[in-house]
C-alpha cells in the first residue's frame, strides 16, 4: 500500500472514529455546513452536531465553540484534548446545539469580517431552530475572541467561557502578523480597532456570566489581562469565575473546562436537567 493510500485510510479511519464517538457521546453525526458571507460574499463553513434525540419542535439552547491558532472548525470536533472534550461534553449534558465555526481563518483572532460571520451564523441557527440562548467558549485564540465577540454583541450572548486568552489587544505582542490581517493593519495603524476588541476596555459590556481560566506561567498568551477584566467584573458585582493556576501553562484541564462551562450555563438556565 502507498504512503498517500496510508494515510488517506489513517484519515478515514480517524474520521469514522470521531463520528462514532460524538454520536456515542451524545451527539448526531457532525454536519459540515457551509454559507455564504453577507460581509464580502466569501463561502464560508461551520461545523454543526445536533444533540442526541433533538426534537426541532423544541426549544434547545447553543454552544459556539472559537478554535485556537493554526485550527479551524473541525478542532472542538474531533480532538480529545481536554478543552474540546470539555466542551463537547457540557453541551451534551445540557442539550445543546454545538456549533464550531472557521471564524474566517486559522489565525482569525477575531477580526471584523469573523466577527460578522459570527453573527450571521447566530441569526441562521436562530431562523432554522428554535434556539433561545448562545453560549461562546473558546481556548488561546479562541477564548481571547470570545471576549471580543461578546464584548461587542453583549445582546447576543448569554454566557461566555474564556480559556488561556487575552483581553488586551493594544499591550500582546505575540502572533502580530496574523493579528495584523485579521485587525486590517498594525495597532500604531489603527490603535482604535486594537482597542475595540480588547475586551478589557470594556467590562460594561458583560452582563452575562463569564468563566475565566488562566495559567501563571503561561508565555503563549500571558494572562494578566485576563485577570485584571476578572477583577474588575468582580468589582461591578458580576456573575465571575477566576480560575487561575499559578504553575499552569498554556492548557486548560478536563476538570477546570467543565468547572467553567457549567458556573455561565448554570447561572444562565439554571441546574442541568436529568438525563
Amino acid at each position: 500500500m502507498s504512503w498517500r493510500l496510508t494515510r488517506a485510510f489513517f484519515e478515514t479511519t480517524l474520521l469514522t472514529m470521531s463520528v462514532v464517538s460524538n454520536v456515542s457521546n451524545g451527539f448526531g453525526a457532525p454536519n459540515d455546513t457551509a454559507f455564504t458571507a453577507r460581509v464580502d460574499g466569501s463561502v464560508q463553513r461551520y461545523v454543526e452536531m445536533l444533540p442526541a434525540g433533538f426534537d426541532p419542535s423544541k426549544e434547545h439552547h447553543a454552544l459556539i465553540v472559537l478554535h485556537g491558532h493554526g485550527a479551524d472548525r473541525w478542532q472542538y470536533v474531533r480532538e480529545p484534548r481536554d478543552e474540546c472534550r470539555g466542551a463537547r461534553d457540557t453541551a451534551a449534558k445540557f442539550g445543546m446545539l454545538f456549533i464550531s465555526p472557521d471564524y474566517r481563518a486559522s489565525t482569525s483572532w477575531m477580526g471584523p469580517k469573523a466577527e460578522a460571520d459570527v453573527v450571521q451564523i447566530i441569526a441562521r441557527l436562530k431562523k432554522k431552530y428554535r434556539v433561545r440562548k448562545v453560549f461562546l467558549a473558546g481556548a488561546s485564540m479562541g477564548g481571547s475572541a470570545a471576549l471580543t465577540f461578546a464584548a461587542l454583541h453583549s445582546d447576543l450572548i448569554a454566557g461566555v467561557v474564556s480559556q488561556n486568552g487575552t483581553a488586551n489587544h493594544l499591550e500582546y505582542q505575540n502572533f502580530q502578523d496574523a493579528i495584523r490581517t485579521s485587525f486590517g493593519g498594525a495597532k500604531n495603524e489603527i490603535p482604535l480597532e486594537y482597542k475595540k476588541r480588547s475586551a478589557e476596555y470594556w467590562p460594561e459590556a458583560f452582563t452575562m456570566p463569564v468563566a475565566i481560566t488562566a495559567g501563571g506561567k503561561d508565555a503563549s498568551v500571558p494572562p494578566q489581562s485576563v485577570l485584571r477584566l476578572a477583577g474588575i467584573l468582580k468589582e461591578m458585582n458580576r456573575k465571575i469565575l477566576l480560575i487561575h493556576r499559578e504553575e499552569g501553562g498554556h492548557s486548560t484541564d478536563y476538570n477546570d473546562t467543565i468547572a467553567a462551562l457549567e458556573f455561565v450555563i448554570r447561572h444562565a438556565l439554571g441546574p442541568a436537567p436529568d438525563r
